[in-house]
């Protein structure tokens, strides 16, 4: 309620704002404003899992191989062109020629071998460090040719190719990239005020410079929603990006100052349980916290509405899809009569650790209400980004979490051993190996339905729903993607109308 007050009150402020936010941005033709909702840890897209890296770096400072475009097609970005073997292991690059990194080093070969050995290190906390330990050999040919041998067939290298995890760094710099990342794309680390924002300079020696328009691009972190809407109404916003506005949408569509988009992902919200704690290494007992959640009610309270119930850890509209909502529907009764069966006395004490995004602290609260209904008690935990990543994603310290995986292709996440939520099953890696080598189209998709069904059976997580995102923009922006097949913001693709 106090959010929409806030909301009703900001529309009135917002209208003497107008002509200001008119002149403002008339004034920065050559600048950009964007919201983002967390900050994030570093900067180093190779050295941690927060997607907020690659929502400031991707593209921007750090360029790929490949780069993945809105419709989640692939197209050449440091390598020009590509061959692949017959039997579809070997990958010919062809690099781009007369590209250097922003510290003056030639772009060539070597740093490709460099980039590719480091993420598949021992130390390596790349979180795809499974997808670079999988090349048997990555060889220089010449300066500007590199050829990868993989050790399985993979469908979605090209893609993968094209992630942040997959970014190429120059080997002198590489340790320092977090605080003073150097890559070879448009632009160069400015400044960053630590829990405010961090502001991006166009780099002038650039390979394509001309084309970039933005000189400039601050992005603010404001993690509270109601705030979100606020600078966007004042102008102190250009664009938000996966805004939380969903109650403010409609106030936003009748104002001729913005364009509102709403984008589809393959984005996988859960609610992700450590499959070791006990009684949550029973699988009754995960059935049980999945049967006791009310999934439309979650994408109420959580994202609004914006968001499509899920069953398994893959999303419709994804290649191989098949509807598993129907394995562990909502249903108290036997929800309680699982927990019975597995022995487990109620009251039952479980944290639930909340990151601090809107849906999970929203999802959260409604959640730990339905749990409650079967004598579970969740007792949340508010934490702030780098305590999730240390606790729960590094120390594996928690029960339940709410968190959205936002990878397309990160099925590979549950054959990991090791992985924050403890998931070990034989029958899962044999299917997931069928998966990555199943040359015909029709095989991969029957051995998919069948990782996704299994993951459903096994009630790994409490899947919840895929989010639909809302971007708010000023009318005049123009450049946005439609879709979000990953999380990363172009800044170079930005131009004012």
């Amino acid at each position: 309620m106090k959010r929409r007050e806030f909301a009703i009150n900001s529309v009135a402020a917002a209208s003497l704002a107008s002509l200001p936010f008119a002149a403002l941005a008339q004034k920065r033709k050559d600048a950009v404003v964007m919201g983002m909702t967390l900050e994030p840890p570093g900067l180093d897209p190779t050295a941690g899992a927060a997607s907020a890296i690659a929502e400031i770096v991707l593209y921007n400072i750090f360029e790929t191989l490949t780069k993945i475009n809105a419709d989640g097609t692939v197209s050449p970005l440091l390598a020009e062109s590509w061959e692949i073997s017959p039997d579809l292991k070997t990958y010919t690059f062809k690099l781009r020629k007369g590209v250097k990194f922003q510290n003056g080093e030639p772009f060539n070969a070597n740093a490709v071998k460099f980039s590719f050995e480091r993420a598949a290190a021992e130390k390596s906390t790349n979180k795809d460090k499974r997808t670079f330990a999988s090349m048997e050999r990555v060889g220089v040919v010449d300066e500007h040719t590199v050829v990868v041998i993989n050790k399985e067939l993979n469908p979605d290298f090209l893609f993968l190719m094209g992630q942040a995890t997959a970014v190429i760094v120059e080997p002198k710099s590489a340790d320092g990239n977090a605080t003073k990342p150097v890559g070879t794309g448009p632009y160069k680390l400015d400044s960053w005020n630590k829990g405010a924002s961090v502001t991006l300079a166009k780099w002038p020696e650039y390979r394509n410079a001309a084309a970039i328009k933005m000189n400039k691009a601050t992005f603010r972190f404001i993690g509270d929603p109601a705030a979100q809407v606020a600078a966007l109404l004042s102008g102190d916003l250009d664009v938000f990006v996966r805004v939380g506005a969903a109650r403010s949408l409609d106030q936003f569509k009748r104002d001729p100052r913005f364009q509102v988009i709403i984008s589809g992902s393959r984005a996988k919200t859960i609610l992700a349980i450590n499959n070791k704690k006990k009684p949550l290494d029973d699988v009754r007992v995960r059935r049980a916290i999945a049967a006791a959640i009310d999934r439309k009610a979650v994408i109420d309270g959580a994202v609004d509405g914006f968001g499509v119930p899920i069953g398994s850890h893959y999303v419709p509209g994804a290649f191989g899809y098949v509807d598993t909502t129907g394995v562990n529907p909502f249903n108290l009764d036997k929800a309680r009569a699982l927990l019975a069966e597995a022995g487990v006395k109620t009251p039952l004490e479980l944290s639930l650790i909340l990151p601090p995004v809107p849906y999970a602290r929203q999802g959260g609260e409604v959640i730990a209400a339905q749990l409650a209904k079967i004598g579970i008690n969740a007792k949340i935990q508010n934490v702030e980004w780098a305590q999730w990543l240390s606790g729960v994603y590094g120390n594996k310290n928690y029960d339940l979490t709410i968190i959205s995986h936002v990878e397309p292709f990160d099925l590979g996440n549950f054959a990991k051993a090791g992985y924050y939520w403890n998931y070990e099953s034989a029958k899962f890696n044999e299917i997931y190996d069928k998966i990555n080598n199943a040359p015909r189209a029709a095989d991969r998709a029957k051995y998919l339905a069948d990782a996704q069904r299994l993951l459903a059976n096994d009630a790994v997580h409490a899947f919840l729903f895929q989010p639909q995102w809302i971007t708010v923009a000023n009318k005049n922006l123009r450049g946005l993607w439609k879709d979000m097949p990953v999380f990363l913001n172009d800044v170079g693709a930005l131009y004012w109308a």
